[in-house]
């Protein structure tokens, strides 16, 4: 026995998780109105025993509502006839309650594990079929909370990534296509940002005008200078200021003083004459002047005369006359007519090559800069010819035509700087010449199109529809990182889950006695979720779940088999799950379908479960299996109620088993009975574990105060041996020393003493002996 303080422990431990009371009851099932049962404790193991159809699977169904949160469960229960909804209260341990009305729950409780037809149902087969629906309720159940999880978080990100695939279609579809031209969304919204698109297409434009232009590029020529001939402004100046230095101020004063006499032209007329000094006097002895022939030994300016007209003189005259023609030649003629050519020509090739690269625009008022041109040149050559006619006499450039110079040098700068900015493109030109002999008009072609492309894409209001759905697809991608991430977890999850569970489920079939085993447990993903496949093995030979011919599942298991695989799978899930220390098991008519030879394990497999869960509810119509479960339980642990008829339906009530029990250890005795009077070596088994029952329910019926129901043999006779001698002696010591022996056999096939009680060696003899023995023993008075 479990001592009293261990079991106030266990409850407390426990109690945090306890169902105490069936408060109300009110138009569910077959009950109408159930408030009797408020005040029936429950306990953690609680047996409730009914007939079919009095209302165990509505108990059934009320918890596992409770447990899901699913209304419907209770809703479609509601009594037939009953005026008003189904109304329930629960009561927990620590004075919770759980009330459904109005058609839901107060607030669900998650802490039922339920098996009932419902979970064969959801999880097994339906009827004789197993469908893709229970693999999948099956897969969840092996995984556990853990694994639902896990599954639960999988199957999340595969819905969220299916949104994001409609989300991206809607905004896919929203890019215009015309915008993208033949790019896919994805490409058209990568394309990257250019700061300077118009520019780019421009040049690309102009690539495919070259390459399709490749003939008249390699042909037309670059730009040539265009130049304009420059005005000398100092050097003229200094010419017009050149007198002759060497001659005396004074002589070169009186020569200017009589040339001025002589009018205009007089310096010319006088030089001309110097030079004819010599032929007017070879025949004379003296100098003669070549006007008078008088003699000009006497004259006080022959002197000076000749110092001014020396070779110097000359030389001044030659560099006016010389510095005149040089402006002619340079600034007149022909020079202007072809700056005017050189400009039109210049305006032509700009044309031709501004469709292939950037060239300034050809702007020169020619007509401007000729009118500057000869208007200076006119001015500097009337200076000249002022300058030739008066040699000696200093002169300057005058402020207007150094203005007029000004003005067309201004003119010429800026027939420079285009002439400049056009030898410049040169360059790109022959850049233009080397692409256009090489150049393919098709992929030029292609250039232009993904420039306008990331124009358009980089535009209003396309910009927005490319960044929401560029947006769209990070989302997406960043939730198939999560999904990788639970796939991965779920599987490593599984690789430990499944293989355990098989060997969990097989570990049952073979308590069970079952004929066959499963294999290839395992979990699959499909386009409808995840689920469990797995093979039935009879006589080493594998059987399909489905198949359209030959073995499977629906054929070769029969409806215990199929009873004993649903209980199997319950169990082994209960192992795999880590809260099972705070879950209530409600298991409803487990014996359904059971073979009898089942019922033992069943029952062992429940004390197992009892000793790990914190409450179990077990409803079934079977007296005889739930008297076995009650028989083994601790008294102080333990509660029975009973669904009994009432005038409009069903009621709870407390069930007095061992009552029913008493009637069961009757069968006991008289089956020991037949088997002394005619052996029958089939029963010999269920003889020697009747011995031990027998000997329990002579001592309760005997000393029902010492002796209560769930006390063991084993303290009994403790008890007994202290009082031997006293007054409440319950034994004499012969009878203790009787009964230790006869429970040293007994024990021999009892499973709490032997745990190969089930193939311990049976001898008939020794049987039939200590038959006699145990039923001589109980008629003691």
């Amino acid at each position: 026995m479990v001592p009293m303080a261990l079991l106030g422990i266990e409850i407390a431990i426990r109690g945090v998780a306890l169902l105490k009371r069936f408060q109300l009851l009110r138009n569910v099932g077959q009950y109408a109105s159930v408030s009797a049962g408020a005040q029936i404790p429950l306990s953690t193991l609680t047996l409730i025993y009914g007939e079919n159809g009095r209302g165990k699977t509505t108990i059934s169904s009320v918890l596992r509502s409770l447990g899901t949160g699913d209304p419907s469960h209770v809703l479609e229960r509601h009594r037939l006839g009953a005026a008003h909804p189904p109304h329930i209260v629960l009561a927990f341990a620590g004075g919770v309650t759980a009330q459904f009305q109005n058609g839901v729950w107060s607030a669900p409780m998650p802490r039922f594990a339920i098996f009932d037809d419902a979970f064969i149902a959801a999880n097994v087969c339906s009827g004789v079929e197993v469908e893709a629906g229970h693999r999948q309720n099956l897969h969840e159940l092996i995984l556990g909370a853990q694994g639902v999880t896990l599954n639960a978080a999988l199957q999340g990100h595969v819905a969220r990534i299916e949104e994001h695939n409609r989300a991206l279609t809607l905004k896919a579809n929203a890019i215009p296509a015309p915008a993208r031209g033949s790019l896919s969304v994805d490409d058209f919204c990568a394309l990257a940002a250019d700061p300077d698109i118009e520019a780019s297409i421009t040049t690309a434009e102009r690539n495919l005008a070259a390459a399709r232009s490749a003939d008249a590029i390699r042909q037309q020529a670059s730009f040539a200078p265009i130049t304009l001939p420059i005005f000398e402004a100092d050097g003229i100046a200094a010419l017009l200021a050149r007198t002759l230095p060497d001659l005396e101020a004074e002589a070169a004063a009186q020569v200017r003083v009589q040339l001025r006499s002589l009018g205009q032209g007089g310096e010319t007329w006088v030089s001309d004459g110097m030079t004819r000094i010599a032929g007017a006097s070879a025949k004379r002895e003296h100098e003669a002047c070549p006007f008078c022939a008088q003699d000009l030994d006497g004259s006080p300016l022959i002197a000076h005369y000749r110092a001014f007209f020396s070779q110097a003189y000359d030389g001044l005259k030659l560099a006016i006359t010389a510095t005149g023609q040089g402006i002619n030649t340079t600034h007149g003629g022909e020079v202007p007519a072809a700056f005017e050519r050189a400009v039109r020509i210049a305006a032509q090739w700009r044309t031709f090559w501004n469709e292939f690269t950037d060239v300034p625009e050809v702007e020169v008022d020619t007509a401007a800069v000729l009118r500057a041109w000869t208007a200076a040149r006119e001015a500097v050559l009337t200076l000249l010819r002022a300058k030739a006619l008066s040699p000696l006499e200093a002169m300057t450039l005058a402020p207007e035509t150094h203005a007029l110079i000004q003005e067309y040098d201004a003119r010429r700068a800026e027939v420079a700087a285009l002439s400049a900015a056009l030898q410049a493109c040169n360059l790109p030109i022959a850049v233009v010449k080397e692409q256009a002999a090489n150049a393919d008009a098709g992929a030029r072609a292609a250039d232009i199109a993904r420039l306008q492309a990331v124009g358009a894409r980089h535009s209003n209001p396309v910009k927005d529809l490319c960044e929401d759905y560029l947006l769209e697809k990070a989302g997406k991608t960043a939730t198939e990182t999560l999904r990788a991430q639970a796939r991965t977890a779920l599987n490593n999850y599984r690789q430990n889950i499944f293989p355990a569970y098989e060997a969990a489920i097989n570990t049952y079939l073979q308590r069970f006695n079952a004929g066959f085993r499963l294999a290839s447990v395992s979990a699959q993903n499909t386009r409808g979720g995840s689920s469990c496949s797995y093979s039935v093995v009879i006589n080493n030979v594998q059987v399909a779940l489905t198949a359209n011919a030959g073995p499977a599942f629906r054929n070769t298991l029969s409806a215990g088999d199929r009873n004993t695989l649903a209980l199997a799978f319950f169990f082994a899930s209960l192992d795999q799950d880590p809260q099972l220390a705070q879950k209530i098991l409600v298991i409803d008519d487990p014996m359904t379908s059971l073979d009898e030879h089942r019922s033992i394990t069943t029952v062992q497999e429940m004390r197992r479960m009892q000793a790990r869960a914190s409450q179990i509810i077990v409803l079934s119509h079977s007296k005889p299996f739930l008297c076995q479960l009650w028989e083994g339980a601790t008294p102080a642990v333990r509660q029975a109620l009973l669904i009994q008829r009432d005038t409009v339906g069903s009621t709870l009530a407390v069930w007095d088993v061992n009552q029913d029990c008493i009637t069961e250890h009757d069968r006991r005795h008289a089956f020991v009975q037949q088997y002394l009077q005619a052996a029958n070596p089939a029963a010999e088994r269920r003889v020697a574990v009747a011995l031990r029952h027998i000997l329990e329910a002579f001592m309760r019926v005997a000393y029902p105060a010492a002796f209560p129901p769930g006390m063991l043999l084993g303290p009994y006779l403790g008890i007994c041996q202290q009082r031997v001698g006293q007054q409440n002696q319950l034994l004499s010591q012969a009878d203790i020393d009787e009964l230790r022996a006869l429970l040293v056999y007994v024990n021999r096939f009892h499973h709490d003493a032997n745990a190969a009680y089930e193939t311990e060696a049976i001898n008939d003899q020794e049987l039939t002996h200590f038959s006699e023995r145990v039923l001589a023993f109980a008629r003691r008075s």
